[in-house]
């Protein structure tokens, strides 16, 4: 069952539209904090903030998917991912399966490269609004940390 962002909105497509597969980072430093990122202008939900990722390519694995996505985003550099969970959210303009992955060691420096903004975060978070598809995670991060 998906999850329904803005349920009162009509959807883009009807009921027989493809599910896009995105590859989604939760970077995580070592003393817990995490990182945001807003989403660009000119983007659905531009001024959210959301965990970084972005679509498969044609071909591409979910560890391929996200390491192309961070060092165009971000400018960073990735070697190993931990897969961690799925979600299948249900926006008005897209049906989009979150492939969440947790990356723990990365090199480069921050770089946004889409204009977007950053922020590290813990919980619970102090920027908003948050995508919908983000407030599961950050449910999910509670849960391990025991809160």
């Amino acid at each position: 069952m998906p999850l329904v962002a803005d349920a009162a909105q009509p959807r883009q497509g009807g009921a027989d539209r493809a599910v896009v597969d995105v590859a989604v980072g939760v970077l995580i430093r070592p003393d817990g904090d995490f990182l945001l990122t807003s989403r660009p202008a000119g983007k659905v939900y531009a001024g959210y903030w959301e965990f970084p990722g972005g679509k498969f390519e044609p071909g591409e694995s979910v560890q391929q998917a996200l390491q192309r996505e961070l060092q165009e985003e971000l400018g960073i550099h990735i070697d190993r991912i931990e897969a961690w969970r799925q979600e299948l959210v249900d926006y008005p303009h897209a049906l989009v399966r979150l492939h969440f992955c947790k990356v723990r060691a990365w090199s480069g420096e921050l770089q946004m490269r889409e204009a977007q903004s950053f922020a590290w975060q813990r919980l619970p978070v102090s920027v908003s609004p948050v995508l919908p598809g983000t407030v599961p995670v950050l449910q999910w991060l509670a849960q391990e940390r025991g809160a």
